[in-house]
């Protein structure tokens, strides 16, 4: 559990960062939106194209892994949208609820922590989960919010719009624009690749920071209800219970997939929920609150439920 703590307390002191800031004054109103937008139209951008254009196709191809992964992301996802819209959300709104119950925090903790319990051993599958969350689950939640937000008397004028605002989306352009580069099959300049460090290793840190800054905004706002509390708890019970089970099914009494790569699908499986469905939520100015509260509460509470994994697990 310690391990755990030490990895999870950075992430609190980057939103205490952002929430002292703005209450002390550090920064103004509208610094939550644009830090937001920095790290939506530049940090984050840089991070996806360099993980893609990094990716060496030979340690990112697991299929097995791969499968079992994406099942709990797909299951919980898809589960989670197709509830939320049955309840009344809008769509935009589902999907974004649908990204708090399954996109695991694979990019800032997941690292960290395989390292410390597993080892570099573990490292290939990691980036593989990094690259199915950040990528293709995060493509598939713009997808659908542009979708839900684009509007027009025909089907043909709202397809249009939403494939050019697709165009236009640095968070797709920029991983698409990484994978045509690795297929290339040539080397990142090291210039390049300095740049691209230095700005997309500003896309978690700043994240935390405008959810912080935003947490600090809304401070004083009371907007919780029996029902908002319902939604929050069912969001959280599906990021680090439903959804590690269900990868673990998948992954073990259906795929009967080494126990190796079962524990790894499931570790990464049940991290807490990351920043991007808040991120998104700013961005395309959706209801935010309760994503922040789903990010932090799961966050917390994930120092215990994965303590419980590791411990029942027993040693990779």
């Amino acid at each position: 559990m310690l391990s755990n703590l030490i990895i999870v307390l950075p992430i609190f002191a980057l939103v205490l960062t952002g929430y002292a800031a703005r209450r002390f004054g550090a920064l103004g109103p509208t610094a939550t939106r644009e830090v937001n937008r920095f790290v939506v139209y530049l940090a984050l951008p840089a991070m996806l194209f360099s993980i893609m254009a990094k990716a060496d196709l030979e340690e990112i191809w697991q299929p097995d892994f791969i499968l079992a992964f994406t099942a709990g992301c797909a299951l919980v996802f898809g589960t989670t949208l197709l509830v939320r819209m049955r309840q009344g959300s809008h769509l935009a709104d589902a999907a974004i609820d649908a990204l708090n119950a399954s996109y695991p925090n694979t990019g800032y903790m997941g690292f960290p922590l395989v390292l410390a319990v597993i080892g570099s051993a573990a490292m290939g599958a990691t980036m593989i989960a990094t690259i199915l969350t950040a990528c293709v689950l995060f493509a598939a939640a713009i997808v659908l919010i542009e979708c839900a937000l684009q509007t027009g008397s025909r089907r043909r004028d709202i397809l249009r719009k939403t494939a050019l605002a697709l165009a236009k989306n640095p968070l797709l352009v920029a991983p698409a624009l990484g994978a045509l580069f690795m297929a290339s099959g040539l080397s990142l300049p090291e210039i390049l690749d300095s740049y691209l460090a230095l700005l997309g290793g500003a896309a978690s840190p700043c994240a935390l920071v405008s959810l912080g800054l935003f947490l600090a905004d809304n401070a004083g706002r009371n907007t919780s209800s029996s029902a908002n509390n319902r939604v929050q708890a069912a969001l959280v019970a599906l990021k680090l219970v439903v959804q590690p089970a269900v990868t673990w099914v998948v992954a073990v009494p259906i795929l009967a997939l080494p126990s190796s790569v079962a524990y790894i699908a499931v570790l990464l499986a049940a991290l807490p929920t990351g920043t991007g469905p808040f991120m998104l939520a700013e961005f395309y100015q959706r209801e935010a609150l309760l994503t922040s509260r789903v990010v932090l509460t799961t966050t917390v509470l994930s120092v215990a439920t994965l303590s419980f994994y590791l411990a029942v697990a027993g040693s990779y």
